[in-house]
Protein backbone atom coordinates (compact mmCIF):
# COMPACT_ATOMS: atom_id res chain seq x y z
CA UNK A 1 0.00 0.00 0.00
CA UNK A 2 0.82 3.23 -0.55
CA UNK A 3 2.91 5.37 2.77
CA UNK A 4 2.59 8.76 4.19
CA UNK A 5 6.77 9.28 4.64
CA UNK A 6 6.49 10.05 8.32
CA UNK A 7 9.39 9.70 10.91
CA UNK A 8 9.54 6.62 12.71
CA UNK A 9 8.79 6.70 16.35
CA UNK A 10 9.63 3.38 19.00
CA UNK A 11 6.81 2.44 21.20
CA UNK A 12 8.58 -0.37 23.39
CA UNK A 13 9.52 -3.45 21.00
CA UNK A 14 7.00 -2.02 17.98
CA UNK A 15 7.65 0.87 15.67
CA UNK A 16 5.10 2.68 13.47
CA UNK A 17 5.60 5.34 11.13
CA UNK A 18 8.81 5.35 8.72
CA UNK A 19 7.19 2.38 5.97
CA UNK A 20 6.77 -0.18 9.13
CA UNK A 21 3.56 -2.18 9.49
CA UNK A 22 0.28 -0.58 10.86
CA UNK A 23 0.68 -1.00 14.54
CA UNK A 24 -2.82 -1.95 16.41
CA UNK A 25 -4.13 -0.89 19.66
CA UNK A 26 -6.90 -1.11 22.13
CA UNK A 27 -7.73 -0.33 25.68
CA UNK A 28 -7.96 -1.80 28.56
CA UNK A 29 -11.60 -1.07 30.51
CA UNK A 30 -10.91 -2.60 33.85
CA UNK A 31 -10.50 -0.35 36.68
CA UNK A 32 -6.57 0.14 37.06
CA UNK A 33 -6.73 -0.63 40.79
CA UNK A 34 -8.27 -4.01 39.87
CA UNK A 35 -5.05 -5.46 38.96
CA UNK A 36 -5.66 -9.17 38.46
CA UNK A 37 -8.39 -8.50 35.74
CA UNK A 38 -6.61 -5.60 34.00
CA UNK A 39 -3.59 -7.70 33.59
CA UNK A 40 -6.06 -10.64 32.55
CA UNK A 41 -7.39 -8.02 30.02
CA UNK A 42 -4.26 -6.98 28.82
CA UNK A 43 -3.08 -10.53 28.15
CA UNK A 44 -6.27 -11.34 25.96
CA UNK A 45 -5.60 -8.45 24.36
CA UNK A 46 -2.07 -8.59 23.74
CA UNK A 47 -2.70 -12.92 22.49
CA UNK A 48 -4.94 -11.76 20.25
CA UNK A 49 -2.31 -9.41 18.41
CA UNK A 50 -2.46 -6.19 20.31
CA UNK A 51 0.49 -4.35 19.34
CA UNK A 52 0.08 -1.10 21.96
CA UNK A 53 -2.46 -1.57 24.63
CA UNK A 54 -3.27 1.81 26.77
CA UNK A 55 -4.30 1.64 30.37
CA UNK A 56 -6.50 4.81 31.98
CA UNK A 57 -4.82 6.38 35.22
CA UNK A 58 -6.53 8.88 36.94
CA UNK A 59 -5.00 9.32 40.30
CA UNK A 60 -2.01 8.09 42.40
CA UNK A 61 -3.55 4.54 43.31
CA UNK A 62 -4.18 3.99 39.98
CA UNK A 63 -0.43 4.55 39.28
CA UNK A 64 0.84 2.93 41.76
CA UNK A 65 -1.83 -0.25 40.63
CA UNK A 66 0.15 0.02 37.03
CA UNK A 67 3.70 -0.25 38.71
CA UNK A 68 2.18 -3.88 39.72
CA UNK A 69 1.09 -4.47 36.28
CA UNK A 70 4.21 -3.60 33.97
CA UNK A 71 5.66 -6.17 36.29
CA UNK A 72 3.14 -9.10 34.94
CA UNK A 73 3.04 -8.65 31.40
CA UNK A 74 4.88 -8.18 28.14
CA UNK A 75 2.25 -6.17 26.52
CA UNK A 76 3.92 -2.61 25.05
CA UNK A 77 1.77 -0.29 27.66
CA UNK A 78 0.49 2.91 27.02
CA UNK A 79 -0.68 5.46 29.39
CA UNK A 80 -3.79 7.74 29.18
CA UNK A 81 -3.37 10.68 31.57
CA UNK A 82 -6.67 12.37 32.65
CA UNK A 83 -6.87 15.68 34.44
CA UNK A 84 -3.50 15.46 36.16
CA UNK A 85 -0.97 15.58 34.06
CA UNK A 86 1.43 15.46 36.91
CA UNK A 87 0.91 11.97 37.30
CA UNK A 88 3.03 11.19 34.49
CA UNK A 89 6.29 11.06 36.87
CA UNK A 90 4.81 8.07 38.69
CA UNK A 91 3.72 6.38 35.63
CA UNK A 92 6.24 7.06 32.88
CA UNK A 93 8.63 4.39 34.30
CA UNK A 94 6.65 1.26 33.80
CA UNK A 95 4.77 2.35 30.17
CA UNK A 96 6.18 3.05 26.81
CA UNK A 97 4.22 5.98 25.47
CA UNK A 98 2.44 8.55 26.90
CA UNK A 99 -0.82 10.00 25.72
CA UNK A 100 -1.98 13.05 27.07
CA UNK A 101 -5.02 15.21 26.02
CA UNK A 102 -4.03 19.01 25.03
CA UNK A 103 -7.84 20.03 25.93
CA UNK A 104 -7.09 18.49 29.11
CA UNK A 105 -3.71 20.34 30.23
CA UNK A 106 -5.82 23.27 31.95
CA UNK A 107 -7.36 21.24 34.58
CA UNK A 108 -5.04 21.34 36.97
CA UNK A 109 -2.51 24.25 37.96
CA UNK A 110 -4.89 26.90 35.17
CA UNK A 111 -2.84 29.69 36.12
CA UNK A 112 0.74 27.68 34.51
CA UNK A 113 1.28 27.87 30.94
CA UNK A 114 0.05 24.56 28.87
CA UNK A 115 3.66 24.92 27.46
CA UNK A 116 5.18 24.81 30.71
CA UNK A 117 3.17 21.33 31.23
CA UNK A 118 4.35 19.94 27.70
CA UNK A 119 7.85 20.97 28.59
CA UNK A 120 7.36 18.81 31.85
CA UNK A 121 5.74 15.69 29.82
CA UNK A 122 8.17 15.87 26.95
CA UNK A 123 11.01 15.87 29.95
CA UNK A 124 10.14 12.90 32.32
CA UNK A 125 9.12 10.86 28.47
CA UNK A 126 12.66 11.30 27.51
CA UNK A 127 14.18 10.50 31.06
CA UNK A 128 11.78 7.23 30.52
CA UNK A 129 12.66 5.86 27.28
CA UNK A 130 8.77 6.99 26.69
CA UNK A 131 6.98 7.75 23.25
CA UNK A 132 4.40 10.13 23.85
CA UNK A 133 0.71 10.53 21.41
CA UNK A 134 -0.75 14.05 21.06
CA UNK A 135 -4.32 13.18 21.86
CA UNK A 136 -7.17 15.48 20.58
CA UNK A 137 -10.45 15.24 20.48
CA UNK A 138 -13.69 16.73 19.48
CA UNK A 139 -15.33 16.47 22.60
CA UNK A 140 -12.25 18.02 24.91
CA UNK A 141 -10.54 20.74 22.23
CA UNK A 142 -8.42 22.92 23.96
CA UNK A 143 -11.04 25.94 25.56
CA UNK A 144 -9.11 28.51 24.13
CA UNK A 145 -8.48 26.84 20.38
CA UNK A 146 -12.31 26.40 20.44
CA UNK A 147 -13.54 29.99 21.23
CA UNK A 148 -11.54 31.45 18.36
CA UNK A 149 -13.64 29.86 15.70
CA UNK A 150 -17.28 29.48 14.94
CA UNK A 151 -19.09 26.83 16.84
CA UNK A 152 -20.22 24.74 13.73
CA UNK A 153 -16.22 24.56 13.24
CA UNK A 154 -14.96 21.74 14.93
CA UNK A 155 -12.01 20.75 13.06
CA UNK A 156 -10.40 24.09 12.46
CA UNK A 157 -9.43 24.22 16.88
CA UNK A 158 -8.45 20.37 16.59
CA UNK A 159 -5.64 21.20 14.14
CA UNK A 160 -4.54 24.16 15.33
CA UNK A 161 -3.76 22.61 18.68
CA UNK A 162 -2.15 19.66 17.39
CA UNK A 163 -0.07 21.95 15.18
CA UNK A 164 0.48 23.90 18.33
CA UNK A 165 1.83 21.24 20.23
CA UNK A 166 4.13 19.50 17.17
CA UNK A 167 5.61 22.89 16.97
CA UNK A 168 6.33 22.93 20.42
CA UNK A 169 7.85 19.51 20.54
CA UNK A 170 9.99 19.71 17.88
CA UNK A 171 11.34 23.30 19.44
CA UNK A 172 12.27 20.76 22.64
CA UNK A 173 13.94 18.55 20.61
CA UNK A 174 11.88 16.19 21.27
CA UNK A 175 10.31 13.94 17.94
CA UNK A 176 9.43 10.69 19.59
CA UNK A 177 5.90 11.51 19.41
CA UNK A 178 2.44 10.68 17.18
CA UNK A 179 -0.92 12.50 17.30
CA UNK A 180 -4.28 11.72 17.03
CA UNK A 181 -7.41 13.79 15.57
CA UNK A 182 -10.72 11.93 16.82
CA UNK A 183 -14.34 12.45 16.19
CA UNK A 184 -17.77 10.29 16.53
CA UNK A 185 -18.36 11.15 12.83
CA UNK A 186 -16.59 9.26 10.33
CA UNK A 187 -16.34 12.03 7.62
CA UNK A 188 -15.06 14.67 10.06
CA UNK A 189 -12.27 12.08 11.16
CA UNK A 190 -11.28 11.58 7.74
CA UNK A 191 -11.22 15.39 6.89
CA UNK A 192 -8.99 16.42 10.08
CA UNK A 193 -6.62 13.60 9.43
CA UNK A 194 -6.40 14.55 5.79
CA UNK A 195 -5.69 18.22 6.29
CA UNK A 196 -3.45 17.50 8.75
CA UNK A 197 -1.26 15.01 7.04
CA UNK A 198 -1.22 17.87 4.64
CA UNK A 199 0.25 20.28 6.93
CA UNK A 200 3.18 17.73 8.93
CA UNK A 201 3.04 14.85 6.40
CA UNK A 202 6.20 13.68 8.96
CA UNK A 203 4.38 13.61 11.95
CA UNK A 204 3.00 9.58 12.23
CA UNK A 205 -1.04 9.85 12.87
CA UNK A 206 -3.21 7.01 14.99
CA UNK A 207 -6.24 6.65 13.84
CA UNK A 208 -9.40 6.06 15.36
CA UNK A 209 -12.93 6.66 15.19
CA UNK A 210 -14.03 7.86 18.93
CA UNK A 211 -17.56 6.12 20.22
CA UNK A 212 -18.20 4.54 17.03
CA UNK A 213 -20.18 2.53 19.08
CA UNK A 214 -21.76 -1.59 19.17
CA UNK A 215 -20.56 -3.78 16.53
CA UNK A 216 -21.37 -3.88 13.60
CA UNK A 217 -22.79 -0.04 13.50
CA UNK A 218 -19.17 0.81 15.40
CA UNK A 219 -16.88 -1.12 12.89
CA UNK A 220 -18.90 0.36 9.11
CA UNK A 221 -18.18 3.41 10.93
CA UNK A 222 -14.77 2.81 11.49
CA UNK A 223 -13.79 1.17 8.16
CA UNK A 224 -15.16 3.52 6.70
CA UNK A 225 -12.43 6.45 7.89
CA UNK A 226 -9.83 4.29 7.57
CA UNK A 227 -10.47 2.64 4.26
CA UNK A 228 -10.28 6.62 2.91
CA UNK A 229 -7.34 7.63 5.00
CA UNK A 230 -5.25 4.20 4.65
CA UNK A 231 -5.81 4.31 1.01
CA UNK A 232 -4.55 7.57 0.61
CA UNK A 233 -1.44 6.43 2.79
CA UNK A 234 -2.56 8.32 5.28
CA UNK A 235 -2.04 6.18 9.61
CA UNK A 236 0.75 4.70 11.11
CA UNK A 237 -1.44 2.70 13.82
CA UNK A 238 -5.04 1.97 14.69
CA UNK A 239 -7.87 1.50 17.43
CA UNK A 240 -10.96 0.25 16.74
CA UNK A 241 -13.28 1.59 19.61
CA UNK A 242 -16.15 -0.65 20.40
CA UNK A 243 -18.88 -0.28 23.10
CA UNK A 244 -18.50 -4.27 24.09
CA UNK A 245 -18.29 -6.43 27.74
CA UNK A 246 -15.20 -6.99 28.86
CA UNK A 247 -14.78 -10.10 27.71
CA UNK A 248 -14.87 -9.25 24.09
CA UNK A 249 -12.84 -6.42 23.85
CA UNK A 250 -10.01 -8.38 21.87
CA UNK A 251 -13.15 -8.13 19.21
CA UNK A 252 -11.47 -4.17 18.97
CA UNK A 253 -7.85 -6.05 17.74
CA UNK A 254 -9.85 -8.56 15.51
CA UNK A 255 -12.10 -6.19 13.81
CA UNK A 256 -8.55 -3.74 13.41
CA UNK A 257 -6.66 -6.51 11.51
CA UNK A 258 -9.54 -7.35 9.42
CA UNK A 259 -9.93 -3.90 8.17
CA UNK A 260 -6.20 -3.69 7.40
CA UNK A 261 -6.30 -7.14 5.45
CA UNK A 262 -9.03 -5.88 3.81
CA UNK A 263 -7.38 -2.70 2.58
CA UNK A 264 -4.52 -4.27 1.84
CA UNK A 265 -5.73 -6.62 -0.61
CA UNK A 266 -8.37 -4.58 -2.09
CA UNK A 267 -11.37 -5.42 -0.42
CA UNK A 268 -12.66 -2.10 0.04
CA UNK A 269 -15.79 0.25 -0.21
CA UNK A 270 -15.77 3.57 -2.38
CA UNK A 271 -17.68 5.57 0.22
CA UNK A 272 -18.14 9.16 -0.17
CA UNK A 273 -20.66 10.12 2.02
CA UNK A 274 -21.78 8.26 5.33
CA UNK A 275 -24.15 11.66 6.24
CA UNK A 276 -27.54 9.23 5.75
CA UNK A 277 -30.90 10.77 6.35
CA UNK A 278 -31.65 7.68 9.58
CA UNK A 279 -30.86 7.12 12.74
CA UNK A 280 -27.47 7.53 14.48
CA UNK A 281 -26.20 6.24 17.94
CA UNK A 282 -23.07 7.17 18.98
CA UNK A 283 -21.27 5.15 22.20
CA UNK A 284 -17.90 5.54 23.53
CA UNK A 285 -15.51 2.19 24.22
CA UNK A 286 -15.95 1.22 27.54
CA UNK A 287 -12.41 1.69 29.56
CA UNK A 288 -11.46 1.79 32.91
CA UNK A 289 -12.89 5.61 33.01
CA UNK A 290 -16.09 4.05 33.40
CA UNK A 291 -17.74 4.15 37.03
CA UNK A 292 -20.44 1.54 36.25
CA UNK A 293 -20.08 -1.48 33.89
CA UNK A 294 -24.29 -0.57 33.08
CA UNK A 295 -22.93 1.22 30.57
CA UNK A 296 -22.65 -1.13 28.35
CA UNK A 297 -25.91 -2.82 28.64
CA UNK A 298 -27.34 0.56 28.78
CA UNK A 299 -26.10 1.03 25.14
CA UNK A 300 -27.38 -1.89 23.62
CA UNK A 301 -31.07 -0.82 25.51
CA UNK A 302 -30.60 2.56 24.13
CA UNK A 303 -29.89 0.98 20.62
CA UNK A 304 -32.86 -1.55 20.77
CA UNK A 305 -35.48 0.84 22.28
CA UNK A 306 -35.01 3.34 19.79
CA UNK A 307 -34.81 1.45 16.14
CA UNK A 308 -38.67 2.74 15.79
CA UNK A 309 -37.08 6.15 15.25
CA UNK A 310 -34.66 4.48 12.33
CA UNK A 311 -36.03 6.56 9.64
CA UNK A 312 -35.46 10.08 11.29
CA UNK A 313 -32.12 11.76 11.21
CA UNK A 314 -31.59 12.10 14.89
CA UNK A 315 -27.98 11.19 16.66
CA UNK A 316 -28.16 9.77 20.13
CA UNK A 317 -25.08 9.89 22.15
CA UNK A 318 -24.35 7.40 25.01
CA UNK A 319 -20.96 7.88 27.07
CA UNK A 320 -19.61 5.95 29.58
CA UNK A 321 -17.70 8.53 31.96
CA UNK A 322 -17.19 11.74 33.13
CA UNK A 323 -14.07 12.74 31.36
CA UNK A 324 -15.48 12.74 28.11
CA UNK A 325 -19.05 12.65 28.25
CA UNK A 326 -19.88 16.25 29.18
CA UNK A 327 -18.53 17.81 26.03
CA UNK A 328 -19.02 14.58 23.81
CA UNK A 329 -22.71 14.45 23.97
CA UNK A 330 -23.07 18.79 23.14
CA UNK A 331 -23.40 17.63 19.41
CA UNK A 332 -25.40 15.10 19.89
CA UNK A 333 -29.32 15.78 19.66
CA UNK A 334 -29.67 13.67 22.48
CA UNK A 335 -26.76 12.90 24.81
CA UNK A 336 -26.18 9.78 27.57
CA UNK A 337 -23.27 10.30 29.69
CA UNK A 338 -23.46 7.91 32.69
CA UNK A 339 -22.29 8.10 36.76
CA UNK A 340 -21.52 5.32 38.99
CA UNK A 341 -25.65 5.75 39.94
CA UNK A 342 -26.96 8.15 37.33
CA UNK A 343 -27.21 8.82 34.00
CA UNK A 344 -26.70 12.59 33.06
CA UNK A 345 -29.50 13.12 29.95
CA UNK A 346 -28.82 16.17 27.92
CA UNK A 347 -30.62 17.67 25.01
CA UNK A 348 -28.49 19.25 22.62
CA UNK A 349 -26.07 20.97 25.34
CA UNK A 350 -28.67 21.79 27.89
CA UNK A 351 -28.73 19.28 30.77
CA UNK A 352 -32.21 17.69 31.41
CA UNK A 353 -31.30 16.29 34.86
CA UNK A 354 -29.84 13.17 35.95
CA UNK A 355 -31.93 9.97 36.21
CA UNK A 356 -31.21 6.44 37.70
CA UNK A 357 -30.17 3.90 35.09
CA UNK A 358 -34.03 2.34 35.56
CA UNK A 359 -35.42 5.08 34.88
CA UNK A 360 -33.17 6.87 32.01
CA UNK A 361 -35.03 4.51 29.19
CA UNK A 362 -39.09 5.92 29.27
CA UNK A 363 -37.63 9.59 29.96
CA UNK A 364 -35.03 8.79 26.67
CA UNK A 365 -38.47 7.64 24.69
CA UNK A 366 -40.41 10.92 25.66
CA UNK A 367 -37.82 13.22 24.87
CA UNK A 368 -37.03 11.37 21.51
CA UNK A 369 -41.15 11.09 21.00
CA UNK A 370 -41.14 14.87 21.36
CA UNK A 371 -37.93 15.87 18.72
CA UNK A 372 -39.62 13.73 16.45
CA UNK A 373 -43.15 15.45 16.59
CA UNK A 374 -41.05 18.57 16.62
CA UNK A 375 -39.71 18.33 13.28
CA UNK A 376 -43.00 16.74 11.89
CA UNK A 377 -42.51 13.10 12.35
CA UNK A 378 -44.90 10.42 13.09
Amino acid sequence: MLRNSTRSVRIGSVTIGGGHPIAVQSMTATPTQDIDRTVGQINDLLAAGADVVRVAVDSRKDADALAEISQRTEANLSVDLQENYRLAEHVAPHVAKIRYNPGHLYHHEREKPWQDKVKYLADIAGQNDCAMRVGVNCGSVDPAKKEKYDAHDSISPMLESAGDHCELLDSLGFTRYCVSLKDSDPKQVIEVNRRFAEQRPDVPLHLGVTEAGMPPDGIIKTRIAFEQLISRGIGDTIRVSLTVPNNRKPEEIAAGRKILDDIANGRVRSVVDYGLSTLNIISCPSCSRVENEAFVELAQQVKEMTAYAKDHKITIAVMGCRVNGPGETDDADLGLWCGPNFVNFKRGPAEIGAFSYEDILPRLRAELDQLIASRGGA
